[in-house]
């Protein structure tokens, strides 16, 4: 349990502090069954199961795809939706509270980025709140979003392509992280594109001649995009990896080959003109290959658009609640950790958060000023799609030593630990308070609202996914 001030000074906090072991209980759970985009069965299972016994009414396959749930409770008044993840990363199996790798099985799984405290902190605040509301009488209705595949399959955007939010006025979520930060910067659109290669196949000693390689192809492409980075903007990203080689016999020309490509941008039309280009570059390989190229959209995701009002109301939050109440046993803890990173990791960690390093600092005792730069992401989110349509603030909460690398096996390592449990409880506090500001705050919605109307301009959401496109549910989930 959280050490929380005793003073219990906003009424919210001990209702976090009484649902909290049960979903303490459901992040540990999660963290032992760690599963990829769109093959969340078992987490989603256990947060759909979580959610009855909670009283919630559950959605399940909510714009047909299997491994999201929506619990919903209350009645009539505004919508308050906290966002949850349970998506776990490939390669990142690690033991639990060990400090040097060590996976539980080879190339396995592991929450790499924390998302089995995402989830499970996302849903007590929900908890919270609708305990809130019965207490009260106030009316308003809470939402829970249990959402698949943020790592690359793009669930939200799903999610939001099929009108799931439509009717929802404030949406709130939170990420594990190393420093307490509430997110006032961007992140970078992002689309996941496979490009499959059709050749010939011949016998490359006997007869090469008839062969047409679709690994030529493929290389040809790889080499072309990168001749493209030089000429694109110095913000937007483009990486790939080769999903199918053509097979293992070099004595036969490879008839087919198949590359999956992830193109950043600041922005998504800038993201959707780079997307042309690497397809332009694609065609251009299969031209000289004499082969053919088709190209899939699997997922993509839009720029995130922070909210001035919600992000104010959440800090004062933060403020008022204060750091997260470690102890030195989580200091010593921590340290351990700690002594795994290199010095840049550490320093990153504080220019992410637009501070200056604080030499000695084991775990965050402190709260950024409000007045900290503005840093920008520069990864992608799904949240993202969800700010276009709905005023969203994310808090990044402290979970972890400071320096820990998301998408690393010290996150993994660390996501059943005792700073761990306190930061999840800590951000479901901050949650759960800006969602009674929220519910009670009539100025604040509509602040939002115009802060989100101004920063989205004229033309508005622009979904970047294709007409076409479906949650790659078979495609991700086999992978």
């Amino acid at each position: 349990m959280s050490d929380a001030p005793s003073t219990n000074a906003h009424p919210i906090w001990p209702l976090v502090e009484a649902a909290a072991p049960r979903l303490v209980d459901l992040s540990h759970r999660v963290w032992a069954t760690p599963e990829t985009c769109y093959a969340e069965r078992q987490s989603v299972a256990a947060h759909a199961d979580e959610l009855r016994a909670q009283g919630f009414e559950v959605t399940e396959n909510p714009a047909g795809i299997p491994t999201a749930v929506i619990g919903e409770a209350g009645a009539g008044g505004p919508v308050i939706a906290f966002l949850g993840e349970f998506d776990a990363l490939a390669g990142l199996s690690q033991q639990a509270d060990l400090a040097e790798p060590s996976p539980v099985a080879d190339g396995a799984n592991g929450h790499g980025c924390g998302h089995n405290l995402l989830g499970s902190a996302s849903m007590l605040a929900a908890v919270a709140l609708r305990d809130w509301l019965q207490q009260t009488g106030t009316p308003g209705t809470v939402r829970y979003y249990g959402c698949p595949a943020e790592e690359g399959g793009a669930g939200k955007t799903f999610m939001v392509r099929d009108g799931l939010f439509s009717d929802v006025d404030i949406a709130i979520t939170w990420h594990p992280n190393s420093l307490p930060i509430i997110l006032k910067g961007s992140s970078l659109a992002n689309t996941r594109v496979d490009f499959t290669f059709e050749g010939r196949a011949a016998h490359a000693a006997g007869a090469p001649h008839l062969g047409r390689s679709a690994l030529d192809a493929m290389e040809l492409m790889n080499i072309g995009v990168n001749y493209l980075r030089e000429h694109m903007p110095d913000s937007a990203r483009i990486h790939y990896a080769i999903i199918d080689g053509g097979g293992i016999s070099p004595n036969v020309v490879q008839a087919r080959a198949k590359v999956r490509y992830v193109v950043r941008s600041d922005t998504v039309p800038e993201m959707l003109g780079l997307l042309d280009r690497v397809g332009k570059v694609a065609q251009g390989a299969a031209l000289m290959t004499e082969t053919r190229v088709t190209q899939e959209v699997l997922a993509a995701v839009s720029n995130l658009l922070p909210n001035t009002p919600l992000y104010e109301a959440m800090y004062r939050n933060l403020e008022t609640l204060g750091p997260v109440p470690f102890d030195a046993e989580d200091e010593t803890y921590a340290a351990g950790f700690q002594a795994t990173l290199s010095p840049e990791d550490i320093a990153d960690a504080y220019r992410s958060a637009g501070l200056a390093p604080k030499p000695g600092k084991v775990l965050a005792d402190f709260i950024p000023p409000a007045d900290a730069p503005a840093m920008p992401l520069g990864g992608s989110t799904d949240v993202a799609d969800v700010s276009w349509v709905v005023p969203t603030v994310q808090l990044m909460d402290a979970t972890s030593a400071i320096g820990t690398q998301l998408h690393s096996w010290q996150m993994t390592a660390q996501g059943k630990s005792g700073p761990a449990a306190k930061g999840m409880i800590h951000a479901a506090q901050v949650m759960a308070m800006t969602g009674v500001d929220a519910l009670l705050d009539a100025d604040l919605r509509a602040r939002a609202w115009a802060d989100l109307r101004a920063r989205g301009g004229a033309e508005g959401y622009i979904c970047p996914l294709t007409a076409e496109a479906v949650p790659p549910v078979k495609a991700m989930a086999a992978e």
